[in-house]
């Protein structure tokens, strides 16, 4: 039941941040970097710390207690993890909710995933045991179909006319976006590597009297600061530059509106890691393998969203056959994963 609960957990976080982008497509008149950094203000600052200090208790002192060395790591992932989320936005911008969040959070599972167990020297033990080897073959099949979900986008670039594709995707360019998607599937996985770094954070929390399901708040404390001190400078240097620093005092535009929607997906998009941590904490001995259950539910939303948006809309039937089966294949992985979980218990 334990496992049964973390993947309803790991589901509950991958619906929020499939879904969190919505609400910036209600902004208007303010470029992606005003909108970007209000809603990161929320997500990455004032949802963390307020989160944080109603669930670890003495949430201050658990930070003083941890070596010093530990929080420079877990900051330094998140600096890292903050590249990933700046350019995980423009893999939305180029390719759309459901084959950007498919191609970008594909990579992102295979680096998060197997990264830990190596840096640990596990992953030999993995091979070892059948529920290992259930794991592993579970992003075996969550890698062939982001593979898959790829093809569908060539498909889709092929078959529509530019007319066409920017008529659901009005910045569609599938060359920037895979490009883009890679680097930012690649560094985005650092989020992982910050979460498995801070344990000692987590260990700590407890010890303080935290409930196990909200220890990997007091780390998601520290990672997130890393993400807004990257993702705020880029946005601030763009501001500068664009001279789009007008976007928030420019009474053109409705500015308290944009402010309440860019707070909404922040705080959505914050809510993917708050219930990433308590699915985390019911994992068991293989609870690294969460990280794939939680790429492959944000992948499953984000293509119901796009599919609901009409970003397909005007593809072939084989494009659409074949983005169905690449989903399939990704949801189906999730199935595998909790399964190999299910054997390690």
């Amino acid at each position: 039941m334990l496992v049964v609960l973390g993947v309803l957990f790991h589901a509950l976080g991958g619906f929020a941040s499939g879904s969190f982008y919505l609400p910036y497509k209600k902004v208007n008149g303010w470029s992606w970097e005003s909108y970007w950094l209000v809603g990161g203000l929320v997500s990455w600052l004032v949802a963390p710390w307020v989160l944080g200090l109603l669930t670890v208790p003495h949430l201050l002192g658990v930070l003083r207690q941890t070596p010093g060395s530990t929080l420079a790591w877990v900051y330094f992932w998140g600096l890292l993890w903050g590249t990933g989320g700046l350019t995980f936005g423009l893999a939305m911008r180029y390719l759309g909710l459901s084959l950007g969040m498919a191609f970008t959070l594909g990579l992102c599972a295979v680096f998060g995933t197997l990264v830990p167990p190596l840096w640990a020297g596990t992953l030999g033990q993995l091979v070892g045991t059948a529920s290992g080897r259930c794991i592993l073959l579970g992003l075996g099949v969550c890698v062939l179909g982001i593979v898959i979900c790829g093809r569908a986008g060539l498909l889709k670039e092929k078959t529509q006319t530019q007319a066409e594709k920017r008529g659901t995707i009005a910045e569609f360019d599938l060359r920037k976006g895979l490009g883009v998607a890679v680097f930012s599937g690649i560094m985005s996985a650092c989020m992982s590597f910050g979460l498995t770094a801070g344990q000692p954070l987590a260990t700590l929390a407890a010890a303080n009297g935290t409930n196990p399901l909200f220890v990997n708040n007091a780390i998601l404390v520290v990672i997130l600061a890393g993400g807004l001190t990257t993702n705020a400078a880029w946005c601030l240097y763009l501001n500068v530059k664009n001279h789009s620093y007008t976007d928030y005092l420019n009474p053109s535009f409705p500015a308290l509106r944009n402010v309440v929607f860019c707070a909404l997906a922040g705080l959505t998009w914050y809510f993917q890691f708050f219930f990433y941590g308590m699915g985390d904490s019911q994992m068991g001995p293989y609870r690294f393998s969460g990280w794939t259950l939680h790429m492959a539910f944000i992948i499953a939303f984000s293509s119901m969203w796009g599919l609901l948006l009409h970003e397909w809309r005007g593809a072939s039937r084989l494009t659409l056959r074949t983005i169905s089966l690449g989903i399939g294949l990704v949801v189906l992985s999730t199935v595998v994963v909790g399964y190999g979980n299910y054997l390690a218990e």
